[in-house]
């Protein structure tokens, strides 16, 4: 698609970092809701278009050939939003509290043969559209298609020309809004010429009407319909109860096993002057599996500088998922506020930065690493370097198609800053308090200064297959595991703790 404008308000992205603190946590109005007096006007702001098969895949309103201003001016969006793929604009409708319009002309258009061609592939291909009034989406299909037969294979296509807006307010606030077509006929796009061109007249309505719900929050669910299908229904109850089970069961397990690790580790730790070499010989007789390499198991890695990345890394992403999640439950993340949760992943990543370096730089000083300025920086970019270059590609390929998932050029440099002025110093610093309350590690068992010579392994028993199948279990489960808590099936409910801990 042809970009009609460019976003004009995106440098508005560089605000101080405290602006993004502040983006994810309440404020002192009732969740963004703003008041309005009667005939004050509301402002609608055209969004984005896109498949209805795949949301990710959005381009901005104006790209489309319809009704637009002659001087296009965008919404000042945050972090979040941008990153979500918003790039709001003002449209053309005019909307006023409290106030009925019935068939209003919003714009008379003259469409030329390439732009007709361009609105039949996207009602073609389910084009969905999204405004947004008073931070409450409104979302509805560009066009209707309707398809008939197989063999001969024929459809219908027409485009809506009117729009019908319901809101329903509660004294001086917006509690709801939505965007229909119910009783509208589509204009028709079939019988044209190639080279004909098409005149329409865009038109819309607004009725408003008063509702008993003083909060948009304790609207019930499903009232609005939901535009998008809903594939899954979570029972908290049911997840609850499944992890109270496995908790139970992964901790009977590991009582078992260490009241048995605990007896064959006093044996191990027994001093070598008590044991005599034929003794020693007897001693190891009766072990097997992982007992017979026990003076190995606490060898320091050759790698170690990348193991102990891996875990700083593992740490940070751990305390930052627990992070969301509390402040999900404590009612931070509103359904109506586009992006908060992306606002506070950023926020929450640079902040957390500390935890890698501490993490990897503390265990690390304890298996007597020395470099610990090189493990520093390999905590730091063992994530943020794949995931940049990954994301450049993937950014380049929306950038070229014209999407708005691709992200600005002042976004990416505020990225870049956060990231060099918060989670960068921040590794370095939790990295310093790490290596200096370091301790000697003190493993369970002694390690022999000469390694045991293991024998070479069969195909079957290379790392390669270890890697796989060990990769392949733990995400083969997790669907069967979370399948009652999202279906509510109560036999299934009580098989897959048990199925987790006989594969265990």
């Amino acid at each position: 698609m042809t970009v009609l404008g460019h976003p004009r308000s995106w440098s508005c992205q560089w605000l101080p970092f405290l602006m993004l603190l502040l983006s994810t946590g309440h404020e002192p109005r009732v969740e963004g809701v703003t008041h309005y007096k009667a005939g004050d006007p509301v402002i609608l702001y055209v969004n984005k278009v896109g498949p209805y098969h795949n949301p990710q895949e959005t381009y901005h309103y104006y790209q489309l050939p319809v009704c637009s201003p002659e001087k296009i001016r965008h919404k000042s969006l945050s972090l979040g939003e941008v990153l979500d793929g918003d790039r709001m604009a003002e449209s053309l409708y005019e909307i006023r509290f409290r106030e009925n319009v019935e068939r209003r002309i919003l714009c008379h258009m003259q469409l030329s043969p390439a732009q007709v061609e361009q609105l039949r592939q996207a009602i073609e291909e389910l084009y969905y559209f999204e405004f947004v009034v008073d931070d409450l989406p409104l979302r509805g299909f560009v066009g209707y298609m309707e398809e008939s037969g197989f063999l001969p294979h024929s459809h219908k296509i027409g485009l809506w020309t009117h729009l019908d807006f319901h809101l329903e307010f509660h004294g001086d606030r917006i509690i709801f809004a939505n965007v229909s077509v119910r009783d509208v006929k589509p204009h028709s796009l079939d019988g044209l010429q190639p080279d004909e061109s098409l005149g329409l007249t865009h038109t819309y309505s607004v009725h408003w009407s008063e509702t008993s719900v003083e909060r948009r929050s304790d609207r019930r669910r499903g009232d609005d319909g939901g535009f998008f299908p809903r594939t899954l229904e979570i029972h908290w109850l049911s997840i609850i109860n499944s992890m109270v089970l496995v908790f139970l069961l992964v901790g009977f397990v590991a009582v078992i096993l260490m009241r048995v690790l605990r007896n064959d580790l006093a044996r191990y730790n027994l001093d070598e002057e008590t044991t005599s070499a034929g003794s020693g010989d007897d001693f190891d007789q009766g072990d097997n599996g992982w007992k017979i390499i026990h003076t190995d198991v606490f060898r320091f890695p050759p790698y170690r500088g990348l193991l102990c990345a891996v875990l700083g890394v593992g740490a940070q992403f751990l305390a930052l998922g627990t992070g969301i999640i509390v402040m999900a439950l404590l009612g931070m993340f509103h359904v109506h506020r586009h992006g908060a949760i992306n606002s506070a992943a950023i926020l929450l990543y640079a902040l957390t930065c500390c935890i890698s370096g501490y993490v990897s730089s503390h265990f690390y000083r304890q298996i007597g690493g020395e470099r610990w300025v090189w493990n520093i920086i390999l905590t730091t970019s063992l994530f943020s370097v794949p995931f940049f270059l990954t994301w450049s590609v993937v950014n380049s390929v929306h950038w070229a198609n014209g999407s708005t998932q691709a992200l600005p050029a002042t976004t990416i440099l505020l990225l870049l800053t956060v990231w060099l002025l918060v989670g960068f110093p921040l590794t370095i610093i939790g990295g310093i308090f790490g290596k200096n309350n370091a301790s000697p590690f003190d493993a369970p068992c002694r390690t022999k200064n000469i390694a045991r010579e293991i024998p070479p392994q069969p195909w079957y028993k290379s790392t390669l297959i270890h890697m796989t199948v060990g990769g392949f279990l733990p995400f083969r489960y997790p669907p069967f595991i979370l399948w009652p808590s999202l279906s509510g099936s109560c036999l299934q409910l009580f098989l897959s703790p048990l199925t987790l801990c006989t594969l265990t």
